[in-house]
């Protein structure tokens, strides 16, 4: 049996630059940021808000042993966009 969960939060507003993507540079706006964990990495991933594109955060995937370490990565990510500047996934150091 596989470990996994999952968040979304929608309706973050970036601060300028946004967030870093892997397929398209820099997403800012409305946005929605969403993570899953599964097999002790945190996927990220974020879209315009009520888009159907999702794409890579930069840095994705990133290390998340427990739970509440792929919980707290996500936390991290969605004041990451909130302050923009090409915001980028944040590593197990970064994290509470």
């Amino acid at each position: 049996m596989r470990d996994w969960t999952a968040w979304t939060t929608q309706g973050i507003l970036s601060g300028t630059g946004g967030v870093d993507t892997v397929e398209i540079g820099p997403v800012h706006g409305d946005l929605t940021l969403h993570t899953t964990w599964v097999d002790g990495q945190a996927v990220l991933s974020v879209q315009y808000t009520g888009a159907t594109d999702w794409f890579t955060v930069t840095g994705s995937p990133v290390s998340a042993a427990t739970e509440r370490q792929a919980r707290d990565i996500h936390q991290r990510m969605v004041e990451a966009a909130q302050s923009g500047g090409s915001a980028t996934a944040p590593h197990m150091g970064e994290t509470t």
